[in-house]
């Protein structure tokens, strides 16, 4: 699983008929802080996260084929939750060399 922010939906003219009725969202890995890590990605959406909305990503591909109900289905990322807030202790930032 992975902290991630939603940062746009995807509207797809051809897909999967496994993922008919699913809403595609990117949404771009975050630290603790909030920064960037990593490149953005495509995940499946059934809570309706809002736009710049920070959430959970599940990466097990095998759970989002069972919630999409077909073993077949390329769909590997999947939105689980929604954050409220983060409740971590935030490591002091580096200083760029």
């Amino acid at each position: 699983m992975m902290l991630a922010r939603v940062e746009g939906n995807l509207t797809a003219t051809r897909k999967h008929p496994s993922l008919g009725g699913w809403r595609l969202v990117i949404c771009q890995p975050v630290g603790v802080r909030g920064d960037p890590e990593g490149a953005p990605l495509v995940a499946i959406d059934g809570h309706g996260a809002a736009l710049h909305q920070r959430v959970i990503v599940s990466t097990d591909g095998a759970a989002a084929r069972a919630v999409v109900k077909d073993p077949m289905s390329p769909v590997r990322m999947m939105i689980v939750g929604i954050v409220d807030e983060v409740e971590a202790p935030v490591p002091p930032a580096v200083p760029a060399l």
